[in-house]
């Protein structure tokens, strides 16, 4: 099972307002569903984006809650509360991630759905923006349970998943083995006659089961051809360069894994049990195997414990924040001592944070671009179960590095263009793409 990301931090409560502006977000705790839609809104003023697109994209389309029964393993029968947000299928099918988390709510669920829809379209990925979840902790139940509650939440989902309609896949307390129980329980459900061919009701399932190869690290790995862009465009040499991440899961350690390999050296690293220093460098490979033995960095014998405060004002080059969204604020931002942050989780930065930074003259690669490359892989996965394909490794990786390639040049060049940062530049863009659509299908009836 994915360890849990890091435990977010407690931003201010007022988020200023944007340049040109007079919008100010308040906010009880953190309101990830209003910075989603401000993020929209400033955008759409970039695009001078039309009025019933904007309106349309404002909200999702289906809002699911699922409240079902499972029995434990000790007889008792305990309520689980289950999400499918579906936000918007203009470009395509539904698509998005199932999160196992205690901290999942609607409004979260709502802003990452959404966030699905901007990052296909950016990524020129014929599908639509969807997510969901169910809000407890994996790990405080067995496996046998765990197994019961995915194959009732997927058994009451019913039709509003389907490889035309809806296709989940793993997200932040899921994974491989979570996506074969929810397929294996869809395939139960639609007759014998059509078993074989529901395979892409999921992605990211296990290869052996019709997943993909590359898939495990497709997001890490996308992560890192933005880097490897973003090095190119700012003349700096990777070798030898240093970098920290939060969230050492499946996003955080595959990017530290691969960047190894291009002499970029982990020096501090977090998750949800705390944060480790080692100024000579983790090796990735090792900590990675640990993680994944024992479900966190807790414990590791090559580094030093150090503080929150201690790991955001460790110096380095590159920093990934791969753990929760809102886990860079004011404080954070003021700490922070990097040349650019690569966004391997979704929202990361809040938009106090983010203002200081780009104040600062920290690059930011933004989550809609630098996070997009495993649902970019999730429909090469899907195109493959269609055809009853099987690509090699080599073939998956070299349609990422153009796809991702192509998408972070692009985000550039509109972000120049438009003298926007990247993030509203790479909203702006997927944008585009979505109110050409309408323009041309127009609004039944």
């Amino acid at each position: 099972m994915t360890p849990p990301a890091d435990s977010p931090s407690v931003p201010s409560n007022v988020v200023p307002p944007a340049p040109g502006s007079s919008r100010t977000i308040i906010v009880k705790e953190y309101d990830f569903f209003k910075v989603v839609q401000d993020y929209l809104e400033r955008a759409s003023r970039t695009l001078d984006l039309a009025d019933f697109v904007r309106a349309i994209l404002s909200q999702p389309k289906n809002e699911l809650i699922i409240n079902f029964p499972v029995k434990m393993d000790n007889g008792e029968v305990r309520l689980f509360k289950g999400y499918r947000v579906q936000h918007n299928n203009l470009l395509g099918p539904f698509k998005g991630g199932m999160r196992y988390h205690p901290s999942v709510t609607l409004d979260d669920v709502k802003a990452l759905a959404a966030m699905m829809t901007w990052k296909c379209a950016l990524m020129r990925v014929p599908f639509g923006g969807g997510k969901g979840g169910i809000k407890f902790d994996p790990h405080s139940v067995t496996k046998n349970e765990l197994q019961k509650i995915t194959r009732r939440f997927t058994h009451a989902l019913g039709e509003n998943i389907g490889p035309e309609y809806d296709i989940p896949a793993p997200d932040v307390g899921t994974n491989s083995q979570t996506m074969a129980w929810m397929m294996d329980t869809y395939s139960n459900m639609v007759g014998a006659a059509n078993k074989q061919s529901v395979k892409g009701v999921v992605t990211g399932k296990p290869v052996a089961s019709g997943g993909t190869l590359g898939r495990a690290k497709a997001t890490g790995q996308g992560a890192v051809f933005c880097v490897i862009e973003w090095a190119k465009e700012k003349g700096f040499e990777l070798e030898g360069s240093t970098m920290t991440v939060q969230g050492f899961g499946n996003v955080g350690s595959h990017l530290a894994v691969i960047l190894s390999r291009l002499g970029v050296s982990t020096i501090a690293v977090g998750d949800h049990t705390g944060y480790l220093l080692n100024p000579e460098g983790f090796n990735a490979h090792k900590l990675q195997d640990w993680v994944e033995t024992h479900g966190s960095i807790a414990g590791y014998p090559g580094g030093k414990a150090i503080t929150r405060e201690e790991f955001f004002k460790t110096k380095a080059d590159i920093f990934a924040p791969c753990a929760l969204e809102n886990q860079i604020g004011e404080t954070e931002a003021k700490n922070l001592d990097c040349k650019v942050i690569v966004e391997g989780a979704n929202g990361p930065t809040n938009p106090a944070g983010e203002r200081i930074l780009l104040e600062r003259g920290i690059d930011i690669i933004p989550d809609v671009l630098a996070n997009s490359g495993g649902v970019t892989v999730s429909y090469y996965e899907w195109v493959q179960n269609k055809r009853s394909e099987s690509w090699t490794e080599e073939e998956v990786d070299a349609k990422l590095e153009k796809a991702m390639t192509r998408a972070y040049r692009e985000v550039a060049d509109f972000a120049r263009q438009h003298k926007v940062d990247r993030r509203i530049g790479a909203y702006g863009l997927a944008l585009q793409r979505i109110e050409a659509v309408y323009k041309e299908r127009e609004i039944f009836p």
